[in-house]
């Protein structure tokens, strides 16, 4: 026969099951790529995590149809079912799950749809695995810390059932006050809660043991005199405590949570007249934890976790709340968009911890900048938002703005390090620049981003000519993107001329868009707003893609054996498997290794050595050359040239139009072309023009040149033709040093 447990060990049994029965993590993997799944499922097996994995947004939609997750990994850009679509669903049906965009649309409309749509946390492709580990944590932490709040929640409305059964053992102060609001019973749960002996209190006026804030609030509660169901029942009060709170002022008696309950109490039930009532019976149920969670959750609902500044929900309460205040009585406020300049570079060489650190001591030094009633927010990454109410001209908001960049140009100093940041900042007053809170943390937003294009470490205010320059930016990013998938980038082939023979020896490849509306479109046009979107890989890849094909076909032709030089960019280098992706596109088209040749930049190569280099001598290896585009205008470093796996260096076009007859030469032009023969590299001239400057190249030693002398970059028909003449000697005729070979 079971044994039967008593009131006392069921309440036990009942507080004291464990949080982790309540909660078991689950992960759902999204991307249309396997490849990166599949990496990205391997990640977080490793760090001890079981994921389920959907590849493609269809996938992923039967998944969450058909399973409860708690944290969801996102990819956005996705054919079909694209990842805003899922997080259109996961909103639209109220789904539970924390959703984190793993993405490298880092644009800021797609940023700000994922995180409108309710995503959790945003991490840009490609990712470090320790940050997306650490973000994917603090989302299951978030999850779990609502889930243990749940149960926090039904724990007690058990607890309340029991309550009737325990009076002698309860867990909760049982009370009871005379007609004149005056302790006359109280059981013993009174010590161990609040640190009272009994006797301190039995014949004490109630008030001895509430709170100071709350005395007047709940006079008329302990004075109950109603029974039933109008009785008080689950009113929260502070009750004193004579336990310590390390936390708390010493000076101070600490004050605890407690759920109260009070009822009348009469001499005869059946007459409830002012002469039976003999006082009041209640209980008073300590629930500071459940209150401690509430406040936690609250606190991260509203708050930033690292700087714990007010995060954009809370901005929004009080931004509205401002707006509606200045709009009633007619005065200015203004919003400020915050973005740190040079802290990428921080968080690259130093690591997230020391960024991290770096944001906080930025949040203190702000905070130190603001009036009283100002709110300083973090918007997210290290961008900052802040909220002047109370603005009478445009000069306060100056003298803050100024106050502000002269503070954060100070060094900080974090463990030995001297860090230097500045800041851009954008400046939207109302009602000018917007009547909404959004409109103003946009337009502020927009501004930010002018003094980013003149050179950072500066403030603007938002005027209407930068919205339609906004607008006209997205308009175009738009464009861009449907001119991807709609093929309508196309490449153009510029010729490259053996100095020595006249003959066509290589092709530099370049993309041209062919606009349905705006015919052929000059990359100057839209090449700068690709790479800051990120959108230059897609393209890069298509050039490379269709290049390699074509030129494999017109060797196959018996167009002569020239060479294909293609450009390559930061964006799609730093990418992981870069090389795999290069090497089966040029594996695809048939063409050999020996007959491409990667062009790219100084600055580029400089960006991030360590990855860099190393997969440049990956793709050397399999014979690919490599050549430095624009030599000269970055850092021409003889030390770094060294460490570079490159072939050829390539003279800017810069440089060349300088060669002028009345000049005899160029001086840069002749330390490059030194340059080159010391390092034993080969060397190529871009942007010839003129004779003067074809006739001072070749003097000079320079094998091969390109230019409008001989072509202008021009469509693949068209260069077939020119590769069937193959003849540019009579460009080089009277040349000395032609004429000499000719001889």
């Amino acid at each position: 026969m079971s044994e039967s447990l008593n009131p006392r060990e069921s309440f036990a049994k009942l507080m004291n099951r464990p949080a982790s029965d309540c909660h078991t993590a689950r992960l759902l993997l999204v991307d249309d790529k396997p490849e990166l799944l599949t990496s990205l499922h391997h990640l977080v097996t490793l760090y001890g995590y079981d994921a389920e994995q959907a590849l493609g947004g269809e996938a992923a939609l039967r998944a969450l149809e058909n399973n409860d997750y708690d944290v969801v990994l996102l990819d956005l850009i996705m054919p079909g079912v694209s990842g805003h679509d899922i997080l259109d669903h996961i909103a639209r049906e109220k789904l539970s799950c924390k959703v984190i965009v793993v993405s490298g649309d880092s644009s800021f409309s797609g940023v700000k749809h994922a995180l409108h749509c309710g995503a959790f946390d945003f991490v840009k492709k490609p990712y470090e695995a320790a940050e997306l580990i650490a973000t994917m944590e603090t989302a299951l932490r978030q999850v779990k810390l609502e889930k243990q709040n749940d149960f926090m929640e039904g724990q007690l409305k058990e607890s309340e059932e029991l309550h009737r059964f325990i009076v002698n053992a309860s867990p909760d102060v049982v009370y009871m006050l005379d007609r004149n609001g005056c302790f006359s019973f109280l059981n013993d749960r009174i010590g161990p809660l609040l640190g009272f002996q009994k006797a301190e209190l039995l014949g004490c006026h109630f008030s001895e043991l509430v709170d100071e804030v709350d005395v007047e609030a709940v006079n008329h509660l302990f004075n109950e005199r109603r029974t039933g169901t109008r009785a008080v029942s689950n009113v929260e009060v502070r009750l004193k405590s004579k336990h310590k709170d390390r936390r708390a002022n010493p000076a101070r008696t600490q004050s605890v949570w407690f759920e109260l309950t009070a009822m009348g109490i009469y001499s005869d039930n059946n007459e409830r007249t002012r002469e039976n009532f003999v006082g009041t019976y209640g209980t008073a149920r300590d629930i500071s934890e459940r209150k401690e969670a509430e406040e936690v959750i609250n606190f991260q609902a509203y708050h930033d976790l690292l700087t714990h500044l007010p995060n954009r929900a809370l901005l929004k309460d009080r931004l509205d709340l401002a707006i509606a205040h200045a709009q009633r009585n007619k005065r200015k406020l203004a919003t400020m968009f915050l973005d740190l300049d040079r802290f990428k570079l921080v968080n690259d060489t130093l690591g997230h911890s020391m960024g991290d650190r770096l944001l906080k001591a930025v949040a203190k030094r702000l905070q130190s900048c603001l009036r009283q009633g100002d709110t300083l927010s973090r918007h997210g990454g290290d961008e900052f938002t802040l909220l002047l109410p109370e603005i009478r001209t445009r000069d306060d908001v100056v003298v803050i703005s100024e106050k502000i960049l002269d503070r954060l140009n100070e060094p900080f100093v974090i463990d030995s390090h001297e860090l230097f940041v500045g800041a851009s900042i954008g400046i939207a007053m109302y009602p000018e620049a917007g009547t909404t809170g959004e409109v103003l943390i946009q337009n502020a937003d927009i501004a930010m981003y002018h003094v980013k294009g003149r050179g950072k470490n500066g403030y603007q205010f938002f005027s209407e000519e930068m919205n339609h320059q906004f607008f006209s930016r997205l308009s175009l990013e738009r464009e861009i993107r449907n001119g991807i998938t709609q093929n309508e980038f196309e490449v153009h082939y510029q010729p490259q001329v053996s100095l020595q023979s006249g003959d066509i020896t290589g092709v530099e490849a370049l993309v041209r868009w062919r606009h349905p509306s705006r015919g052929l479109v000059e990359p100057r046009e839209f090449l700068p707003l690709a790479e800051e979107t990120g959108l230059i890989r897609q393209i890069d890849e298509l050039v490379q893609k269709q290049a390699f094909q074509d030129v494999a076909s017109w060797h196959q032709a018996g167009l002569g054996k020239i060479q294909l030089s293609v450009n390559l960019t930061a964006t799609q280098i730093e990418q992981d498997g870069f090389v795999e992706c290069f090497v089966q596109s040029l594996s695809a088209s048939g063409l050999a290794p020996k007959f491409v040749k990667l062009e790219i930049t100084e600055n580029t190569l400089m960006q991030d050595l360590e990855i860099i280099i190393p997969k440049l001598k990956e793709v050397r290896e399999l014979g690919v050359r490599i050549a430095i585009d624009d030599f000269g205008t970055g850092y021409s470093s003889l030390s770094y040239l060294q460490q570079f796996p490159i072939n050829t260096l390539k003279i800017d076009r810069s440089f060349v139009c300088e060669i002028r007859a009345e000049q005899g030469g160029a001086s840069i032009v002749d330390a490059i072309v030194a340059m080159a023969r010391g390092l034993h590299l080969d060397l190529i001239a871009e942007g010839v023009e003129n004779r003067t400057q074809l006739k001072y190249l070749q003097a000079q030693g320079c094998e091969e040149v390109q230019g409008f002398i001989f072509s202008p970059a021009v469509p693949a028909s068209d260069l077939i033709e020119l590769l069937k003449k193959n003849s540019f000697r009579q460009v080089l005729e009277g040349l000395p040093v032609f004429a000499a070979a000719r001889a």
